[in-house]
């Protein structure tokens, strides 16, 4: 590269270079120097042979339209692949940022005494759901509409990185009854959504499994009928729209 533009400007030195060539020269230079040469590598190559077609261009028709608008092509190339550095930069570093968060919930999970288990469990999953005292335990309450897609039964990536918190907080026990409940349109019940809701719950009951929890502490059901949100009728509860409720049986193990 410095020996192609080396060539190049030597035979340029006689005019002035666009601004647009200005801009794109100083702009690759701080790409190539920054974390984009690491992070983003074929991004960096493409901006590079741009302007190397433009310091050619520039070369053979010093003030012609083609060569501001290779520059400004150059330009924009550089400018993309430190942009896509820096995206790929904050996403590794709020990547690591959740894993050392996990690890954290673990780790205090893991020290708590079993006493106090239900409540810490309590306060940890209700940073990514829903979470209530039921009847029948502590109730994890999430929107259908966050782990599928429409009439779907397949998770979504978010779901799965939710699903990832709750059974990482499970699995700190790994001795507790978990019913996965589904509840597709209590207000109007019908033979298909308890089947599209029987599918959900297995798709996440098998989900958890692979994830190591028991296949005998999990049961699951799909339901289509009206049910309040705790999950059991006896609450008195209106009941809600639809959605997928994770129970946790703190007494039986």
């Amino acid at each position: 590269m410095a020996v192609t533009c080396a060539g190049l400007l030597a035979g340029c030195a006689a005019s002035v270079p666009p601004s647009e060539l200005i801009d794109a020269r100083q702009s690759y230079s701080h790409a190539s120097v920054g974390q984009a040469a690491h992070l983003v590598p074929a991004e960096l190559a493409k901006a590079r042979w741009a302007l190397v077609i433009a310091e050619k261009a520039f070369q053979d028709k010093p003030n012609s339209f083609r060569t501001r608008d290779l520059a400004y092509i150059a330009d924009r190339k550089a400018k993309i692949a430190e942009a896509l550095a820096a995206t790929f930069a904050d996403s590794s570093a709020t990547t690591k940022a959740n894993e050392d968060f996990q690890t954290v919930q673990t780790e205090i999970a893991r020290s708590a005494k079993p006493e106090y288990r239900p409540a810490l469990a309590h306060a940890i999953l209700a940073r990514i759901a829903v979470v209530k005292k039921g009847v029948r335990g502590l109730v994890i309450s999430l929107s259908d509409s966050a782990l599928f897609d429409s009439n779907a039964s397949v998770l979504l990536p978010a779901a799965q990185d939710r699903l990832n918190g709750i059974t990482t907080m499970l699995l700190e026990t790994n001795d507790r009854m978990v019913t996965v409940e589904c509840y597709t349109d209590p207000r109007h019940p019908s033979r298909r959504d308890q089947q599209l809701s029987q599918r959900r719950v297995d798709a996440v009951r098998s989900y958890m499994i692979s994830r190591g929890y028991a296949a005998a502490l999990i049961q699951a059901h799909g339901i289509a009928e009206p049910r309040s949100v705790e999950g059991d009728a006896r609450t008195g509860d209106q009941a809600e729209g639809s959605r997928l409720e994770i129970i946790i049986d703190y007494a039986a193990r």
